[in-house]
């Protein structure tokens, strides 16, 4: 259940990307201050005037990726909204509820959009700008397979990272570390430069921003990714407290069962919907990268609780 988290670390890395192709763009054409180079001793770099720029196409790149978060979400899922005033077929309006009760029960004083996406993935989301400006949306896989206890501990989850402001907090730190990967980038870039011949270290150092950039937000994702499974921990207590314990644990549980079942799968691994499930494969390196714990690691904690 990621893919909130995937689609504003992808609107991120893109934004700040364009951000500075334009910039390095402009500044080479018409020479105002893009190197940051003062000429001085050492590498002879303005970083007082980098730190500043780096914050605010750090900053930008995150709020931007937040605001249109919601918008990309609903485009790239092809989410169908849910008009609770609208005619509904009998699944689509006790989703709604679902959702309009547990956000009442979390004490949220705007209702999220609620919506349904088509996909055999068992799979919801959460996401949007501010709390007031919020989706929560199910695939229609989840509702084909998981019982309606199931279903509201996952909505639970789901309402109780809108409770938390978690996209709101997500932002906050993925602008900080935005900011080290832009100066971190100029300075990697500047030195690499350097170490060619004059007519080509223009092109060299544009070319160096932009992998370097590339490069040290896939690093920087391992601190955004950590954060993000430290609030999965806290959106399933936040869940237990509005649908119930048991609720939130069945959810899980069931969440489990099919990831077990696409493990042992092997006959059909080629099949999309089941991949998307095996979320909980993940080992070494790769729970680096990991924006969810371990299944088991979730349902022990909310037990202990």
């Amino acid at each position: 259940m990621g893919k909130r988290i995937l689609f504003f670390l992808l609107t991120n890395i893109l934004v700040m990307t364009t951000i500075v192709i334009v910039w390095s763009i402009i500044t080479t054409f018409t020479d105002i201050g893009g190197s940051f180079e003062t000429g001085g001793s050492g590498l002879g770099i303005d970083y007082g005037s980098l730190m500043v720029f780096s914050l605010l196409v750090g900053f930008i790149g995150s709020f931007m990726s937040l605001a249109m978060s919601r918008w990309v979400a609903k485009k790239m899922m092809k989410v169908k909204v849910l008009d609770p005033d609208g005619s509904l077929a009998p699944q689509e309006r006790a989703v709604v509820e679902k959702v309009h009760r547990l956000a009442r029960a979390a004490g949220l004083a705007h209702m999220p959009e609620v919506g349904i996406y088509r996909s055999a993935e068992v799979n919801a989301f959460a996401t949007g700008p501010t709390k007031k400006r919020s989706l929560v949306a199910v695939s229609s896989g989840l509702l084909q397979t998981m019982d309606d206890a199931a279903v509201e501990g996952v909505i639970a989850h789901e309402i109780a990272h809108v409770s938390n402001g978690d996209m709101v907090t997500m932002t906050l730190l993925q602008g900080v570390v935005n900011t080290f990967v832009v100066f971190l980038s100029r300075i990697v870039a500047i030195v690499v430069s350097r170490l060619v011949r004059s007519e080509m270290q223009t092109v060299v150092r544009f070319a160096a921003i932009i992998v370097f950039q590339i490069l040290f937000s896939i690093l920087g994702s391992i601190v955004v990714s950590a954060f993000s499974r430290w609030r999965e921990y806290r959106a399933d207590r936040g869940g237990a407290d509005l649908a119930g314990r048991d609720k939130m644990a069945h959810a899980l549980r069931s969440l489990k069962s099919y990831v077990d079942r696409a493990h042992l799968d092997n006959d059909r691994t080629d099949d999309a919907a089941i991949q998307t499930m095996k979320i909980n494969g993940k080992s070494g390196m790769a729970k680096l990268f990991s924006s969810h714990p371990d299944l088991d690691e979730r349902i022990a904690r909310l037990e202990q609780r």
